[in-house]
């Protein structure tokens, strides 16, 4: 079980790894050794609580499918090892943003003065403009 946040744990059941070809510089070792690395955590099966996993696809953006299964594709290093723990780190890094609740907004009014200065602002440019127009009688 990993721990992302106080109640929240994720099995490490959940989690798929699959290993590619990583693009990119290596010379013969790109071409040859599998590094890259494709996590894949289903959020559905995960037991997540439905805001959480929300704020999850949210975040996620198009590293998540339709299914709930969150993709996250690993190539910095040239290690099979350093691109596991890299994507690993990435996962729970997006779990615990997800699982932080936002704060909630209150409704606040503008400032009686940051108001009257837009409407001083407002008439000013209204007079520069009203200069710029084309005195009757000059046609």
């Amino acid at each position: 079980m990993i721990r992302i946040a106080r109640d929240i744990f994720i099995d490490e059941r959940d989690i798929e790894e699959r290993f590619v070809r990583a693009s990119g510089p290596g010379g013969q070792n790109v071409n040859k050794v599998s590094t890259a690395v494709e996590l894949r955590f289903n959020a559905e099966r995960a037991g997540l609580d439905p805001a959480t996993r929300h704020r999850l696809a949210v975040l996620a953006g198009t590293r998540m499918a339709a299914d709930g299964t969150l993709i996250i594709q690993a190539q910095r290093f040239r290690s099979q090892a350093q691109n596991r723990s890299d994507a690993l780190a990435r996962l729970i890094a997006l779990l615990r943003t997800a699982a932080e609740r936002p704060r909630p907004r209150h409704k606040t009014r503008p400032p009686k003065a940051s108001r009257a200065e837009r409407l001083q602002t407002k008439r000013r440019r209204s007079v520069t403009k009203r200069t710029r127009t084309r005195v009757r009688g000059e046609d």
